[in-house]
Protein backbone atom coordinates (compact mmCIF):
# COMPACT_ATOMS: atom_id res chain seq x y z
CA UNK A 1 0.00 0.00 0.00
CA UNK A 2 1.21 3.45 -0.79
CA UNK A 3 0.95 6.25 2.14
CA UNK A 4 0.94 9.13 1.15
CA UNK A 5 0.64 13.31 3.49
CA UNK A 6 -0.43 16.58 2.33
CA UNK A 7 0.28 19.36 3.66
CA UNK A 8 -3.01 20.93 2.84
CA UNK A 9 -6.77 19.63 2.11
CA UNK A 10 -6.56 20.69 -1.65
CA UNK A 11 -3.18 19.38 -2.07
CA UNK A 12 -4.76 15.80 -0.81
CA UNK A 13 -7.83 15.53 -3.00
CA UNK A 14 -5.34 17.31 -5.63
CA UNK A 15 -2.93 13.98 -4.91
CA UNK A 16 -5.74 11.36 -4.51
CA UNK A 17 -7.22 12.58 -8.16
CA UNK A 18 -3.91 11.47 -9.82
CA UNK A 19 -3.57 8.45 -7.85
CA UNK A 20 -7.22 7.08 -8.96
CA UNK A 21 -6.34 8.42 -12.31
CA UNK A 22 -3.36 5.72 -12.15
CA UNK A 23 -5.88 3.17 -10.72
CA UNK A 24 -5.31 3.38 -7.18
CA UNK A 25 -8.51 2.70 -5.17
CA UNK A 26 -7.83 5.53 -2.62
CA UNK A 27 -9.07 6.74 0.85
CA UNK A 28 -8.42 10.49 1.32
CA UNK A 29 -8.58 10.53 5.41
CA UNK A 30 -9.00 14.31 6.92
CA UNK A 31 -6.14 14.99 9.70
CA UNK A 32 -5.16 11.57 10.39
CA UNK A 33 -4.98 7.72 8.82
CA UNK A 34 -8.47 5.98 9.07
CA UNK A 35 -8.51 3.46 11.70
CA UNK A 36 -12.22 1.81 10.64
CA UNK A 37 -13.45 0.74 7.29
CA UNK A 38 -14.59 4.18 5.61
CA UNK A 39 -18.60 4.06 5.27
CA UNK A 40 -17.77 5.02 1.24
CA UNK A 41 -17.10 2.92 -1.62
CA UNK A 42 -13.16 2.48 -0.61
CA UNK A 43 -11.87 1.05 2.66
CA UNK A 44 -8.41 1.54 4.27
CA UNK A 45 -8.25 -2.22 4.61
CA UNK A 46 -8.99 -2.71 0.50
CA UNK A 47 -7.29 0.67 -0.44
CA UNK A 48 -4.07 0.32 -2.48
CA UNK A 49 -3.02 4.22 -1.45
CA UNK A 50 -4.50 6.23 1.70
CA UNK A 51 -3.94 10.24 1.37
CA UNK A 52 -4.06 11.89 4.73
CA UNK A 53 -4.92 15.58 4.67
CA UNK A 54 -2.95 17.18 7.34
CA UNK A 55 -3.21 21.40 7.65
CA UNK A 56 0.78 21.83 8.00
CA UNK A 57 1.63 24.40 4.77
CA UNK A 58 1.87 27.64 7.39
CA UNK A 59 1.28 26.97 10.74
CA UNK A 60 4.90 26.55 13.21
CA UNK A 61 7.72 23.67 12.18
CA UNK A 62 7.53 22.17 14.76
CA UNK A 63 4.05 21.44 14.64
CA UNK A 64 3.71 20.31 11.05
CA UNK A 65 7.17 18.03 12.02
CA UNK A 66 4.89 16.47 14.47
CA UNK A 67 1.21 16.26 12.89
CA UNK A 68 3.31 14.17 10.18
CA UNK A 69 5.26 12.18 12.06
CA UNK A 70 2.01 10.93 13.82
CA UNK A 71 0.75 10.70 10.29
CA UNK A 72 3.24 8.58 9.37
CA UNK A 73 3.22 6.05 12.41
CA UNK A 74 -0.45 5.28 11.28
CA UNK A 75 0.45 5.04 8.02
CA UNK A 76 3.07 2.32 8.77
CA UNK A 77 0.84 0.49 11.31
CA UNK A 78 -1.74 0.20 8.40
CA UNK A 79 1.23 -1.52 5.73
CA UNK A 80 2.25 1.18 4.06
CA UNK A 81 5.49 -0.15 1.75
CA UNK A 82 6.39 3.47 0.51
CA UNK A 83 5.40 6.97 2.04
CA UNK A 84 4.58 10.26 -0.39
CA UNK A 85 5.20 13.07 1.26
CA UNK A 86 2.99 15.52 -0.58
CA UNK A 87 3.54 19.70 -1.20
CA UNK A 88 2.28 22.13 -3.48
CA UNK A 89 3.75 22.10 -7.16
CA UNK A 90 5.05 25.82 -6.68
CA UNK A 91 7.02 24.26 -3.31
CA UNK A 92 5.27 27.25 -0.90
CA UNK A 93 7.24 27.49 1.69
CA UNK A 94 9.57 29.66 4.04
CA UNK A 95 13.08 29.40 4.86
CA UNK A 96 12.16 28.24 8.46
CA UNK A 97 10.23 25.44 6.57
CA UNK A 98 7.57 23.73 6.54
CA UNK A 99 9.02 21.31 3.64
CA UNK A 100 12.45 20.93 4.52
CA UNK A 101 11.68 20.09 8.34
CA UNK A 102 8.72 17.79 7.31
CA UNK A 103 11.32 15.97 5.08
CA UNK A 104 14.49 15.94 7.34
CA UNK A 105 11.80 14.22 9.87
CA UNK A 106 10.27 11.91 7.51
CA UNK A 107 13.88 10.59 5.94
CA UNK A 108 14.91 9.94 9.59
CA UNK A 109 11.88 7.91 11.02
CA UNK A 110 12.06 5.87 8.04
CA UNK A 111 15.63 5.26 7.84
CA UNK A 112 15.83 6.69 4.34
CA UNK A 113 19.12 8.13 3.45
CA UNK A 114 18.20 9.65 0.34
CA UNK A 115 14.88 10.78 -1.08
CA UNK A 116 13.92 12.77 -4.25
CA UNK A 117 11.90 16.10 -4.69
CA UNK A 118 9.86 16.50 -7.28
CA UNK A 119 7.62 19.75 -7.55
CA UNK A 120 7.13 19.56 -11.07
CA UNK A 121 3.70 19.39 -12.82
CA UNK A 122 3.37 19.76 -15.98
CA UNK A 123 -0.55 19.59 -16.63
CA UNK A 124 -0.85 22.79 -14.29
CA UNK A 125 2.51 24.63 -15.75
CA UNK A 126 5.00 23.35 -12.96
CA UNK A 127 8.04 22.45 -14.41
CA UNK A 128 11.56 22.06 -13.26
CA UNK A 129 14.35 22.48 -15.50
CA UNK A 130 18.21 23.04 -14.47
CA UNK A 131 16.58 23.21 -10.76
CA UNK A 132 14.59 26.47 -11.59
CA UNK A 133 10.72 26.18 -11.16
CA UNK A 134 8.84 27.60 -13.68
CA UNK A 135 5.14 28.45 -13.39
CA UNK A 136 3.33 28.51 -17.23
CA UNK A 137 7.01 29.42 -18.18
CA UNK A 138 7.13 32.39 -15.65
CA UNK A 139 10.28 31.84 -13.41
CA UNK A 140 8.87 31.26 -10.42
CA UNK A 141 10.06 34.45 -8.46
CA UNK A 142 8.40 36.28 -11.09
CA UNK A 143 4.88 34.71 -11.18
CA UNK A 144 2.11 35.88 -8.84
CA UNK A 145 3.44 33.57 -6.09
CA UNK A 146 5.89 36.05 -5.65
CA UNK A 147 2.69 37.93 -3.78
CA UNK A 148 1.38 35.15 -1.87
CA UNK A 149 0.37 37.05 1.64
CA UNK A 150 1.94 33.82 3.41
CA UNK A 151 4.50 32.05 1.76
CA UNK A 152 6.29 34.99 -0.71
CA UNK A 153 8.55 32.55 -3.62
CA UNK A 154 10.83 35.19 -4.49
CA UNK A 155 13.16 32.16 -5.67
CA UNK A 156 12.94 30.04 -8.51
CA UNK A 157 15.79 27.67 -7.40
CA UNK A 158 14.45 24.59 -5.80
CA UNK A 159 18.14 23.21 -4.38
CA UNK A 160 18.63 26.55 -2.78
CA UNK A 161 14.98 27.09 -1.17
CA UNK A 162 15.54 23.22 0.12
CA UNK A 163 18.92 23.47 1.27
CA UNK A 164 17.65 27.54 3.32
CA UNK A 165 15.41 24.69 4.97
CA UNK A 166 16.60 21.23 5.58
CA UNK A 167 19.58 19.38 6.95
CA UNK A 168 19.74 17.01 4.35
CA UNK A 169 22.55 17.33 1.13
CA UNK A 170 20.89 18.99 -1.50
CA UNK A 171 21.63 17.34 -5.24
CA UNK A 172 20.10 18.05 -8.67
CA UNK A 173 19.80 15.82 -11.14
CA UNK A 174 18.97 17.23 -14.68
CA UNK A 175 16.72 16.91 -17.13
CA UNK A 176 19.17 15.34 -19.48
CA UNK A 177 19.75 12.54 -17.08
CA UNK A 178 16.03 11.82 -16.84
CA UNK A 179 15.71 11.92 -20.68
CA UNK A 180 18.25 9.36 -20.94
CA UNK A 181 15.77 6.77 -19.14
CA UNK A 182 14.99 4.86 -15.61
CA UNK A 183 18.40 3.27 -15.88
CA UNK A 184 20.09 6.60 -16.75
CA UNK A 185 18.45 8.08 -13.53
CA UNK A 186 18.60 5.28 -10.88
CA UNK A 187 22.21 5.33 -11.12
CA UNK A 188 22.63 8.80 -10.94
CA UNK A 189 20.75 8.46 -7.34
CA UNK A 190 23.19 5.62 -6.46
CA UNK A 191 25.82 7.81 -7.20
CA UNK A 192 24.62 10.17 -3.75
CA UNK A 193 24.33 7.38 -1.40
CA UNK A 194 27.57 7.64 -0.05
CA UNK A 195 26.67 11.22 1.58
CA UNK A 196 24.70 10.38 4.64
CA UNK A 197 21.16 11.81 4.14
CA UNK A 198 20.38 13.40 0.75
CA UNK A 199 17.42 14.99 -0.56
CA UNK A 200 17.84 15.05 -4.63
CA UNK A 201 15.76 17.34 -6.81
CA UNK A 202 14.79 16.33 -10.00
CA UNK A 203 13.80 18.14 -13.44
CA UNK A 204 10.88 17.60 -15.09
CA UNK A 205 8.98 19.06 -17.91
CA UNK A 206 6.53 16.42 -18.92
CA UNK A 207 4.46 13.86 -17.98
CA UNK A 208 6.98 11.04 -19.55
CA UNK A 209 9.56 12.62 -17.63
CA UNK A 210 7.56 11.77 -14.27
CA UNK A 211 6.74 8.35 -15.50
CA UNK A 212 10.66 7.89 -16.05
CA UNK A 213 11.51 9.24 -12.31
CA UNK A 214 8.76 6.81 -10.91
CA UNK A 215 9.87 3.92 -12.16
CA UNK A 216 13.51 4.61 -10.97
CA UNK A 217 12.04 5.66 -7.26
CA UNK A 218 9.82 2.37 -7.20
CA UNK A 219 11.93 0.96 -4.06
CA UNK A 220 12.73 4.35 -1.97
CA UNK A 221 10.96 4.24 1.16
CA UNK A 222 10.56 8.33 1.04
CA UNK A 223 9.31 9.90 -2.68
CA UNK A 224 8.31 13.69 -2.19
CA UNK A 225 6.67 15.93 -4.55
CA UNK A 226 3.98 17.84 -5.83
CA UNK A 227 0.85 15.78 -6.55
CA UNK A 228 2.21 15.48 -10.30
CA UNK A 229 5.02 12.80 -9.82
CA UNK A 230 1.68 10.33 -9.25
CA UNK A 231 0.62 10.31 -12.78
CA UNK A 232 4.31 8.34 -12.60
CA UNK A 233 3.10 5.94 -11.00
CA UNK A 234 1.10 2.47 -12.00
CA UNK A 235 -1.42 1.23 -10.08
CA UNK A 236 -3.54 -2.12 -10.13
CA UNK A 237 -6.28 -0.77 -12.75
CA UNK A 238 -9.57 -0.09 -9.70
CA UNK A 239 -11.85 1.87 -11.98
CA UNK A 240 -13.05 5.68 -10.53
CA UNK A 241 -15.49 6.28 -8.92
CA UNK A 242 -18.29 8.52 -10.54
CA UNK A 243 -20.22 10.67 -8.03
CA UNK A 244 -23.94 11.25 -8.56
CA UNK A 245 -25.95 14.74 -8.16
CA UNK A 246 -27.26 15.42 -4.42
CA UNK A 247 -29.67 17.58 -5.95
CA UNK A 248 -30.59 21.10 -3.79
CA UNK A 249 -28.96 24.17 -2.98
CA UNK A 250 -24.91 24.77 -4.65
CA UNK A 251 -22.50 27.23 -2.70
CA UNK A 252 -19.37 28.43 -3.93
CA UNK A 253 -17.11 29.58 -0.74
CA UNK A 254 -14.19 31.49 -1.58
CA UNK A 255 -11.21 32.50 0.66
CA UNK A 256 -8.37 32.57 -1.75
CA UNK A 257 -6.68 36.04 -2.84
CA UNK A 258 -4.84 33.88 -5.87
CA UNK A 259 -4.56 35.62 -9.37
CA UNK A 260 -6.37 32.27 -10.46
CA UNK A 261 -8.93 32.75 -8.27
CA UNK A 262 -9.65 36.44 -8.56
CA UNK A 263 -10.34 35.74 -12.07
CA UNK A 264 -12.69 32.78 -11.59
CA UNK A 265 -14.85 35.26 -9.07
CA UNK A 266 -15.14 38.03 -11.41
CA UNK A 267 -16.57 35.25 -13.77
CA UNK A 268 -18.94 33.85 -11.74
CA UNK A 269 -19.95 37.13 -10.70
CA UNK A 270 -21.34 37.73 -13.84
CA UNK A 271 -23.21 34.52 -13.90
CA UNK A 272 -24.50 33.81 -10.39
CA UNK A 273 -25.62 35.69 -7.06
CA UNK A 274 -22.52 37.00 -4.55
CA UNK A 275 -21.81 38.57 -1.93
CA UNK A 276 -18.35 39.79 -0.20
CA UNK A 277 -17.28 39.43 3.24
CA UNK A 278 -16.92 42.58 4.89
CA UNK A 279 -13.81 42.46 7.32
CA UNK A 280 -15.27 45.40 9.33
CA UNK A 281 -18.52 44.09 9.68
CA UNK A 282 -16.68 40.79 10.70
CA UNK A 283 -14.60 42.37 13.25
CA UNK A 284 -17.96 44.41 14.57
CA UNK A 285 -20.11 42.03 15.27
CA UNK A 286 -19.23 38.20 13.46
CA UNK A 287 -22.52 36.38 14.51
CA UNK A 288 -24.96 39.11 13.11
CA UNK A 289 -22.68 39.23 9.41
CA UNK A 290 -22.34 35.29 9.26
CA UNK A 291 -26.15 35.04 9.87
CA UNK A 292 -27.02 38.06 7.46
CA UNK A 293 -24.99 36.11 4.41
CA UNK A 294 -26.70 32.71 5.66
CA UNK A 295 -30.06 34.68 5.16
CA UNK A 296 -29.00 36.15 1.75
CA UNK A 297 -27.91 33.24 0.82
CA UNK A 298 -30.94 31.35 1.16
CA UNK A 299 -32.95 33.76 -0.50
CA UNK A 300 -31.12 33.62 -3.36
CA UNK A 301 -30.11 29.95 -3.99
CA UNK A 302 -33.28 28.31 -5.52
CA UNK A 303 -32.41 28.71 -9.20
CA UNK A 304 -29.01 29.14 -9.40
CA UNK A 305 -25.27 28.46 -7.29
CA UNK A 306 -24.60 31.58 -5.17
CA UNK A 307 -21.05 32.83 -4.59
CA UNK A 308 -19.57 34.18 -1.03
CA UNK A 309 -15.97 35.59 -1.20
CA UNK A 310 -13.04 36.94 0.46
CA UNK A 311 -11.02 38.89 -1.95
CA UNK A 312 -12.32 39.89 -6.00
CA UNK A 313 -9.49 42.58 -6.71
CA UNK A 314 -6.17 43.25 -4.97
CA UNK A 315 -8.04 46.41 -3.45
CA UNK A 316 -10.08 43.92 -1.16
CA UNK A 317 -6.81 42.82 0.82
CA UNK A 318 -7.36 44.67 4.05
CA UNK A 319 -4.69 46.88 4.46
CA UNK A 320 -3.51 46.86 7.96
CA UNK A 321 -5.00 45.18 10.98
CA UNK A 322 -5.98 46.84 14.04
CA UNK A 323 -3.93 46.19 17.09
CA UNK A 324 -4.27 42.99 18.69
CA UNK A 325 -7.26 42.25 15.94
CA UNK A 326 -7.51 38.82 14.47
CA UNK A 327 -5.66 38.67 11.08
CA UNK A 328 -7.45 38.90 7.84
CA UNK A 329 -7.17 35.21 6.78
CA UNK A 330 -7.61 33.92 10.32
CA UNK A 331 -10.71 35.70 10.25
CA UNK A 332 -12.12 35.14 6.53
CA UNK A 333 -11.35 31.02 7.39
CA UNK A 334 -13.54 31.27 10.46
CA UNK A 335 -16.01 33.08 8.89
CA UNK A 336 -16.22 30.55 5.92
CA UNK A 337 -16.21 27.74 7.82
CA UNK A 338 -19.13 28.84 9.74
CA UNK A 339 -20.84 29.64 6.51
CA UNK A 340 -20.50 26.02 5.60
CA UNK A 341 -21.08 24.78 8.38
CA UNK A 342 -24.69 26.84 8.64
CA UNK A 343 -26.05 26.62 4.69
CA UNK A 344 -25.45 22.53 5.17
CA UNK A 345 -27.58 22.48 7.91
CA UNK A 346 -29.96 24.42 5.96
CA UNK A 347 -29.58 22.18 2.81
CA UNK A 348 -26.46 22.56 0.74
CA UNK A 349 -25.60 19.27 -0.51
CA UNK A 350 -22.92 20.37 -3.47
CA UNK A 351 -20.20 23.07 -2.55
CA UNK A 352 -17.35 24.65 -4.07
CA UNK A 353 -14.57 25.87 -1.73
CA UNK A 354 -11.45 28.19 -2.87
CA UNK A 355 -8.16 27.96 -1.04
CA UNK A 356 -6.39 25.57 0.80
CA UNK A 357 -6.26 26.44 4.70
CA UNK A 358 -10.26 27.80 3.53
CA UNK A 359 -11.01 24.23 2.48
CA UNK A 360 -9.05 22.98 5.66
CA UNK A 361 -11.24 25.20 8.10
CA UNK A 362 -14.73 24.02 5.49
CA UNK A 363 -13.82 20.57 5.90
CA UNK A 364 -13.17 20.58 10.12
CA UNK A 365 -16.39 22.68 10.70
CA UNK A 366 -18.36 20.26 8.18
CA UNK A 367 -17.07 17.14 10.46
CA UNK A 368 -15.80 15.32 7.21
CA UNK A 369 -13.53 12.20 8.18
CA UNK A 370 -13.02 10.48 5.03
CA UNK A 371 -13.34 11.33 1.01
CA UNK A 372 -14.48 9.54 -1.56
CA UNK A 373 -12.85 10.69 -5.09
CA UNK A 374 -15.06 11.27 -7.72
CA UNK A 375 -14.90 12.97 -11.16
CA UNK A 376 -11.99 15.24 -12.34
CA UNK A 377 -13.01 19.30 -13.09
CA UNK A 378 -9.87 20.24 -14.45
CA UNK A 379 -5.74 20.03 -13.75
CA UNK A 380 -5.38 19.03 -10.09
CA UNK A 381 -9.28 19.79 -9.21
CA UNK A 382 -12.11 17.07 -8.53
CA UNK A 383 -15.11 16.26 -6.87
CA UNK A 384 -15.57 14.09 -3.66
CA UNK A 385 -17.92 12.97 -1.22
CA UNK A 386 -17.86 12.81 2.35
CA UNK A 387 -20.40 12.57 5.19
CA UNK A 388 -21.41 15.70 7.07
CA UNK A 389 -23.19 14.82 10.26
CA UNK A 390 -25.11 11.47 8.94
CA UNK A 391 -25.50 13.59 5.30
CA UNK A 392 -23.67 12.74 2.16
CA UNK A 393 -22.20 15.79 0.39
CA UNK A 394 -20.58 16.58 -2.50
CA UNK A 395 -17.13 19.22 -2.41
CA UNK A 396 -14.84 20.26 -4.60
CA UNK A 397 -11.95 21.62 -2.63
CA UNK A 398 -9.55 23.84 -4.78
CA UNK A 399 -6.40 25.07 -4.92
CA UNK A 400 -6.52 29.26 -5.28
CA UNK A 401 -4.52 28.63 -8.30
CA UNK A 402 -5.76 25.95 -10.11
CA UNK A 403 -9.10 25.69 -12.53
CA UNK A 404 -10.16 27.46 -15.88
CA UNK A 405 -11.77 30.57 -15.12
CA UNK A 406 -15.14 29.27 -15.51
CA UNK A 407 -14.84 26.51 -12.90
CA UNK A 408 -17.03 28.13 -10.64
CA UNK A 409 -19.81 28.18 -12.71
CA UNK A 410 -19.37 24.95 -15.25
CA UNK A 411 -18.12 22.53 -12.47
CA UNK A 412 -21.86 21.38 -11.18
CA UNK A 413 -22.32 20.09 -15.10
CA UNK A 414 -19.54 17.39 -14.70
CA UNK A 415 -21.29 15.45 -11.82
CA UNK A 416 -23.44 12.92 -13.14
Amino acid sequence: MLGALADDFTGATDLAMALVARGFRTVVSIGEAPSSASPASASPASADAVVVALKTRTIEPSQAVAASRDALRSLQEMGATQIYDKYCSTFDSTPRGNIGPVLDALMTDLGASLTVVVPSFPAAGRTVVNGQLYVHGTPLAESPMRHHPLTPMTDSDVPRLLAAQSSAVVRLVTLETVRAGVASVRAALDRFLEDEAVAVVVDAESEGDLVTIAAACADLPLITGGSGLALGLTGPGAPPVRLPARGGPQVVLAGSASVATMGQIEHARSRMPHRRLDLAELRQDFPAHVGSLVSWARSSWSSSPVLIYAVGDPSDVEAAVPDGAVPASELIERALAQLASDLADAGCRELIVAGGETSGAVVSALGVRELVIGQPVAAGVTWASGVSRGREMNLLLKSGNFGDVDLMSAAWGVLA
